[in-house]
């Protein structure tokens, strides 16, 4: 072993492999802190593929911004030594660190929040393992021809929108393609000795011959040369892209729709379509481009799929019209559950004792809730809605359709009995009533 193999470091410390640049924040290929173009240079890899992966993982968990928020803070910014880290620990706080601080602080949060849902997390992580791969093939891709790796995608944007090179002007006795002959009437030609610029004296030799061929009619603007089909760039695959994701969308969400709750039945078709999204913008990397419409249409799928998974289980995706009419007190059952649709418990037949007390609950996923107490009884009511309405006798509005749209509405009131002439008085009806999404109506019988 030669000493300079026994003084090269290894571990965490080596340098990147051949043609492998450094892990840095990009300057100008950035989007908010330069992370995603710096893992792209880095990784061999279109920064697209992780502003994707990131933003639904962000949205899906809060699992990208805490990975973007610590990059930002420990990959320093490229032609930079120091990173935000190390500015926060020796108190120089500037915005770019804030702004860090802020994306791993509510990523934290939203995965907190996820923890009980475990459709939600088990998605991030199997995004976060694609992710993994991506890179780990790109690497090997990389590593499989070291001495002629591939160019750095961001050098060779570089390259491409760099002007051309200056040139010298020409000396004696050069080609004279160098530079074309200046004639008083403006146009060019074989005739003449003065250039725009070039030595005294420069002779003109090699000028190419005018062009001929018909001149264009007046009144008609020249036509372009046609372009060449095998210099053209990558066909676009957007829109295939998104017929394949409302394919795989529909038919993920049908063959679940009788066999899943709503909600359940939403994600299967929303995480279908994702991943169609997800594996057009990565084939775009490679075969055909997508768009900024696919982008905004992966994000607004990854939205949907986060809001998803906030509906409540008891939807279903059977809207029925249930009535439950009990005739005495021992025929009230315990419960009565509804997935979605209009329930109705008409209580007006049964006949409370005076001193007796009947309890019952009614449970509807997505509807209306609709209960007809007695006439003559106590009702204490317990109400829980997730979002939507509750009308109670004796409110006043202004018209009899008014709705008053609420979310997370927890009420207990107590509703005494009319004291009109004519009424039995009967016993207290404890009613316990919890509708996920959709109204909550309780009315007394006429008589």
């Amino acid at each position: 072993m030669t000493d300079a193999q026994q003084a090269a470091p290894v571990g965490a410390d080596a340098e990147p492999g051949p043609g492998q640049p450094p892990l840095r924040r990009m300057k100008r290929q950035k989007v908010v802190g330069g992370v995603c173009g710096g893992l792209g240079r880095h990784f061999d890899l279109d920064p697209v593929i992780f502003r994707i992966g990131l933003g639904v993982l962000a949205v899906t968990g809060g699992i990208g911004l805490i990975f973007y928020g610590f990059a930002w803070l420990f990959i320093p910014l490229d032609g930079e030594d120091e990173n935000e880290a190390r500015r926060l620990l020796t108190g120089r706080v500037d915005g770019a660190t804030l702004v860090a601080v802020l994306f791993a602080l509510v990523g934290c949060g939203l995965f907190l929040s996820m923890l009980n849902n475990g459709s939600v997390l088990g998605f991030a992580v199997m995004l976060s393992i694609a992710l993994t791969g991506a890179t780990y093939w790109s690497q090997r891709r990389r590593h499989a021809d070291p001495e002629t790796g591939p160019l750095d995608p961001v050098a060779a944007q570089a390259v491409a929108v760099a002007p051309p090179e200056t040139q010298a002007p020409p000396v004696p006795g050069a080609p004279s393609w160098w530079r074309d002959p200046i004639i008083k009437d403006g146009t060019t030609g074989p005739v003449g000795i003065g250039y725009l610029w070039g030595p005294e004296g420069a002779a003109v030799d090699d000028v190419p011959p005018p062009a001929t061929g018909p001149s264009p009619q007046p009144g008609r603007p020249p036509q372009q040369p046609r372009r060449d089909p095998a210099t053209r760039g990558p066909r676009g695959i957007g829109g295939r892209v998104f017929l394949l994701a409302v394919l795989a969308g529909g038919l993920g969400t049908g063959l679940s729709w009788d066999a899943q709750p709503f909600g359940t039945s939403l994600q299967i078709g929303l995480s279908c379509a994702l991943t169609v999204f997800g594996l057009g913008i990565a084939v775009s990397a490679f075969l055909g481009r997508t768009g900024l419409g696919t982008i905004l249409l992966t994000v607004v799928t990854a939205a949907l799929l986060a809001g998803s998974a906030a509906l409540p289980k008891e939807i279903t995706t059977d809207w029925m019209r249930t009535d439950w009419k009990p005739t005495t007190a021992a025929s009230v059952q315990p419960v009565y559950e509804l997935g979605s649709g209009i329930g109705t418990l008409d209580l007006s037949g049964v006949r409370i004792p005076p001193d007796g007390t009947v309890t019952t609950r009614v449970q509807v996923g997505a509807g209306q809730a609709k209960v007809v107490v007695p006439r003559g009884a106590t009702v204490e009511t317990d109400i829980d809605v997730g979002l939507g309405d509750v009308q109670l006798p004796g409110e006043k509005r202004q018209d009899a359709g008014d709705i008053d749209i609420r979310t997370g509405v927890d009420t207990q009131k107590t509703l005494k009995a009319p004291m009109d002439k004519g009424t039995k008085p009967a016993g207290t009806l404890e009613l316990h009533l919890e509708v996920g999404v959709g109204q909550v109506e309780v009315t007394r019988a006429a008589r």
